[in-house]
């Protein structure tokens, strides 16, 4: 993680925003294609000549790749799949196959887009760590372009930035999911959002307390709940393991738009009080290690207790799991009766499913379709 120092008031940018998608046309006889940019915003890299017709296909590999109308359209359907009957549903992805590739460990998001994929009629492979040539040194281009002629979707968790992830989506055919990457989780904030909108009733307005370190869970939560109006996130990170200044920067830019707020300090002094929710992860995040040999003493006054209750008394504690009881958080707050992180849990299922179905309803034409 970038190391940032302490902020003040954050300063307004310009809005951040993807391309609205069109709706799915009918697939037609393909004729000679010439190459083409990937369609859908920063989206790298030019796309090999593919003589194969298929699918328009989406992806998601940072939330800023979601317009708010995709936006809210993946909350609504992973609030309606976590109501829904998980048996005899509908099958959006029935004769597709899914591909899992983990390369860090994983329980929650990996056990979701599983069983997620499996409930749309989809069969899974699953790949670990080892398993891929990209360990012999192939380029990542040529291993999604070849994965593509045999998979649908792609969901990927690596220790790396997104430029991977982008360049196994610079191809038509395979939808291409990040799971977790270093700077960013955007389906754990799909996760977030499903489950407090399923709570509330709502998103608007809500007012939300992230405690803990400024991680891929942060940045994530901080760029799609600006998005939504009213909204207000405080983040209190440790001094020297606060947002990624850039994430910041963009959930500002959204939250001006909007009429949402962002702030972000480095102390616990003078919490805002009634809060709808308390969020916080565990302060080792996967994959990642402390330079700081004294860190944990940095860390020790953002814990969770339940005096963050006496000024917000209904609040839910939120937690993206897994979880150090008496680290980040006590078990009094954790096991206690405002916690809905388990919940929080195994909505990570129903958005994973919100979000298969969403890769695969199609995108807008590419360039010179």
């Amino acid at each position: 993680m970038t190391t940032p120092g302490r902020r003040t008031a954050a300063t307004t940018h310009g809005p951040r925003m993807a391309t609205t998608p069109g709706p799915r046309t009918a697939a037609t006889t393909p004729g000679p294609r010439t190459a083409a940019t990937t369609p859908g915003p920063r989206t790298a890299t030019t796309i090999q000549e593919d003589p194969v017709h298929h699918p328009r296909t989406r992806h998601l590999i940072s939330v800023d790749d979601l317009t708010d109308d995709d936006l809210r359209t993946l909350v609504a359907d992973g609030v309606a799949f976590r109501a829904a009957d998980r048996k005899g549903g509908p099958k959006p992805l029935r004769d597709e196959v899914v591909g899992i590739y983990f390369s860090k460990t994983s329980t929650r998001t990996r056990t979701a887009f599983s069983s997620g994929a499996l409930r749309l009629g989809a069969s899974v492979i699953t790949y670990g760590p080892g398993d891929l040539q990209l360990n012999t040194g192939e380029t990542s281009e040529d291993t999604g372009a070849v994965l593509s002629r045999m998979l649908d979707v792609l969901v990927a968790r690596t220790a790396g930035d997104e430029a991977e992830m982008r360049a196994w989506a610079s191809q038509r055919r395979m939808s291409v999911v990040n799971a977790m990457s270093a700077g960013e989780h955007p389906t754990q904030a799909l996760t977030d959002l499903t489950t407090l909108c399923a709570h509330f009733g709502r998103l608007d307005g809500l007012r939300v307390l992230y405690v803990g370190e400024g991680n891929n869970s942060a940045s994530a939560l901080a760029l799609a709940l600006s998005r939504f109006p009213g909204t207000e996130l405080e983040l209190r990170t440790p001094p020297g393991y606060g947002l990624d200044p850039s994430y910041l920067a963009r959930a500002e830019a959204h939250a001006a738009r909007t009429g949402a707020s962002v702030r972000e300090r480095h102390d616990m002094d003078d919490l805002p009080a009634d809060v709808d929710a308390v969020y916080t992860t565990r302060w080792q995040t996967t994959g990642t290690t402390k330079p700081d040999p004294d860190w944990r003493d940095v860390f020790a006054p953002f814990q969770v207790s339940a005096r963050l209750w006496e000024t917000s008394p209904k609040a839910v504690f939120l937690h993206d799991l897994p979880a150090h009881r008496g680290d980040e958080v006590t078990a009094e707050v954790l096991d206690g009766p405002h916690s809905i992180a388990f919940e929080q849990a195994e909505n990570k299922m129903h958005s994973a499913m919100a979000v298969l179905k969403w890769c695969r309803a199609g995108g807008p034409p590419a360039p010179g379709e």
